[in-house]
């Protein structure tokens, strides 16, 4: 069986989805792995790694595209890109399925077997594939580097001959992997931190990290399939934004995470909140990519707002490619070992693993909310 790494095209994409220690193992068990030359550039794996690692390196991208019989990439294809693959090739690679529903189906009409990682069902034998999990950990982290760097203040306290410096203050909204990482990374930088989550259950994984949990009770279901937060009513956004408002106002540093998968991501931090922080402020919505939480932000950009920065940051995991593609590439290959039998690629359905991940299979989509979005009434 050949499996292609394909060498990403979108701008501002630097990893690669499998590094030169990963290949070693897979060529080890039997697959042919190759490489389009110069994929591992932006994370600072050459050509001459890849080969040393036995993978066979191809300069001509049609030839790695039409040749082998898997595919794996990072970043959503391209409409040029799914016009390269064939009937009976499979992709892999993160396919915003619910955020870009067109994509899977022209993926569907060219017949391939699409498997996205963004649907790795959350359960502890698929915790080693979650990628999305591992790369939301990268964000978290650089999103406070970024915080740290924007806000005219030390983030620990400091005691000088000049007196002592009071530590900043941080709140972080969301306790998923993202702002737990957040949290974490924001108490070694010496910041004095509070959480929000509109789940109860993860108030012990942010008191564990030092943080204080900000509590609201809302009269609702908060948790989604797969521990995600759902959702929520207009009435409990407006409780959950009453409850924040001193915390926001209070802090020298927003981080905000709140994401609900295939939908705009919910606005928490308002305008009218931004307006009591202190000029200088800094607020760093890592959902700016699907909207913001915070009012005013701008995806990719950074905006001033009463005299505090809304930063936008988009792909962060990008910024940081060697361990994002390290630790990518893990979660890619674990879940190719698990679906490789006899060198052949085997979805056994009946098994959630391939059943979650599988979006497009012998022409059909399968995900049901991928064909609710497009208004297809049956898998065909």
């Amino acid at each position: 069986m050949k499996v292609a790494v394909a060498k990403e095209i979108e701008v501002g994409e630097r990893r690669i989805a499998l590094v030169p220690d990963i290949v070693a193992r897979l060529v080890k068990q039997g697959l042919n792995i190759c490489v389009e030359s110069g994929a591992g550039n932006g994370a600072f794996f050459s050509d001459s790694d890849y080969e040393a690692a036995g993978a066979t390196i191809i300069a001509d991208t049609a030839e790695l595209w039409g040749d082998s019989d898997v595919i794996l990439k990072v970043a959503p294809p391209t409409p040029e890109e799914i016009d390269r693959l064939h009937e009976g090739q499979t992709l892999i690679g993160f396919l915003n399925p619910l955020g870009d529903p067109e994509r899977i189906q022209k993926l569907a009409q060219r017949r391939v077997t699409a498997l996205s990682m963004e649907l790795i069902p959350r359960t502890s034998r698929a915790q080693s594939m979650d990628a999305l999990s591992s790369q939301a950990g990268v964000a978290g982290y650089k999103a406070v580097l970024i915080a740290a760097s924007a806000l005219p203040k030390f983030f620990p306290m400091l005691t000088t001959a000049a007196g002592t410096i009071r530590p900043a203050k941080v709140f972080v909204v969301g306790a998923g992997v993202a702002g737990l990482q957040a949290i974490a990374t924001s108490r070694r930088l010496g910041a004095v931190v509070e959480a929000f989550d509109i789940r109860p259950a993860v108030k012990e994984e942010v008191q564990s990290l030092g943080a204080k949990f900000v509590e609201v009770e809302l009269e609702e279901d908060t948790v989604a399939s797969g521990g995600y937060a759902k959702e929520i009513s207009d009435r409990s956004k407006q409780k959950t934004q009453e409850a924040i408002t001193n915390s926001v106002a209070q802090a020298d540093a927003v981080i905000t995470t709140a994401q609900v998968p295939g939908k705009r991501a919910p606005i928490i931090v308002t305008d009218a909140m931004i307006s009591q922080m202190r000029p200088g402020s800094v607020v760093v919505d890592l959902a700016a990519e699907q909207g913001g939480n915070c009012e005013g932000t701008e995806a990719g950009g950074n905006v001033v707002r009463h005299g505090v920065t809304l930063m936008g940051p988009v792909n962060l995991p990008a910024s940081m490619p060697v361990h994002s593609s390290q630790m990518y590439a893990k979660n890619l290959s674990t879940l190719l070992q698990y679906l490789v039998k006899d060198n052949a690629l085997t979805l056994d359905l009946e098994d959630d693993i391939p059943d979650s991940v599988c979006v497009t299979l012998g022409g059909d989509i399968r995900n049901s909310r991928v064909r609710e979005a497009l208004g297809v009434t049956s898998p065909a």
